[in-house]
C-alpha cells in the first residue's frame, strides 16, 4: 500500500524536509505522484530508503550515496550484507571507544594511570573504510574493467589508443572555459563516450555520467585529467551529465 510523505516520515523517523530533500536531489523519488500534489512511496521506495538510511549512518555523504544505488551493477542484497559487516566494524569500534572514556574516568578519579597511547585508543581519523569498499564493489568497476582490457592490448595498440585518448583531451581542454552545453563541448564528448564505448566496454548512459562524477570526486582522476588543463575534470563532469540526459529524452 502506497505511503504518503508525512506517514513515510513519521514510520522512518525523519522529516518531510529531509524527504522532499531526497526526492528534489534526485536520492530518492516516489513512484507515484496525485494529482493534487501528494508524493506516494511504494514498498521498492521504502527499501531503497532503508538503503540510504544504512549508508549515511555508515557516513557516506548524500551525492555518494546517490551515485552507488544509481549504479546498474548495486545489488540490494550485496549491499544488505555489506552493511551488516561495516555496522559490527564500527560496534567494534565503538565499544573501544566506550572503554577508552570509561578509562579515561577513572584515570581523571585517580584511580589508573593512562599511558599517551591508551587515552586515544579507538581513534581513527582515516578515509572512510566504508566508502572505499563501497566504491570498489559498485563505483569503479567500470574503470578496473577497462584497465584490465587495456593492458590484454599490445604496445602498438596501447600506444594508439592513447594517441587518440590525447586528442580528445587536448580539444575538451580548448573547450572548457566554454559552456559544456555548446555544441562544440557535446561532439567532443560524444568523441569521448565512442572511444570508451569502442575500446573498453559497454557504457550505459547512466554508468557514463557516474563516471564523470567519479572524474570529480576522486581526487586522483581529477589530479590526472586536470594536467590538460585546469577545471577539466569539472567540464568533462558537466558535459557527460549534460549528454547523458540529452540522450535519454
Amino acid at each position: 500500500m502506497a505511503m504518503k510523505v508525512k506517514e513515510v516520515a513519521d514510520l522512518v523517523g525523519i522529516s518531510v524536509r529531509t524527504l522532499h530533500h531526497y526526492d528534489e536531489m534526485g536520492l530518492l523519488t516516489p513512484d507515484e505522484t496525485t494529482e493534487s500534489g501528494y508524493r506516494l512511496y511504494s514498498q521498492d521506495n521504502l527499501d531503497t530508503l532503508q538503503q540510504i538510511l544504512f549508508f549515511k549512518e555508515l557516513g557516506f555523504p548524500l551525492k555518494q550515496i546517490k551515485d552507488i544505488i544509481s549504479n546498474p551493477s548495486f545489488n540490494r542484497q550485496e549491499a544488505l550484507e555489506l552493511h551488516r559487516q561495516m555496522l559490527l566494524d564500527k560496534r567494534r569500534r565503538l565499544d573501544q571507544m566506550i572503554d577508552t572514556v570509561d578509562a579515561t574516568i577513572q584515570h581523571h578519579k585517580g584511580e589508573i594511570t593512562m599511558t599517551n597511547k591508551e587515552k586515544f585508543a579507538g581513534f581513527d581519523f582515516s578515509q572512510n573504510p566504508y566508502e572505499e569498499e563501497a566504491r570498489e564493489r559498485w563505483g569503479n568497476q567500470k574503470v578496473e574493467q577497462s584497465q584490465a582490457k587495456l593492458k590484454n592490448k599490445s604496445q602498438e595498440e596501447q600506444t594508439k589508443m592513447m594517441n587518440e585518448m590525447n586528442v580528445i583531451y587536448t580539444r575538451l581542454a580548448e573547450l572548457r572555459h566554454g559552456s559544456p552545453a555548446s555544441e562544440e563541448a557535446q561532439a567532443a564528448i560524444q568523441a569521448w563516450y565512442d572511444y570508451l564505448n569502442n575500446n573498453f566496454s559497454n557504457y550505459s548512459l547512466e554508468v557514463f555520467k557516474n563516471l564523470g562524477q567519479m572524474y570529480v570526486d576522486d581526487e586522483r582522476f581529477t589530479k590526472n585529467i586536470d594536467k590538460f588543463g585546469e577545471g577539466l575534470a569539472v567540464f568533462m563532469r558537466d558535459a557527460m551529465n549534460i549528454f547523458a540526459n540529452q540522450q535519454n529524452k
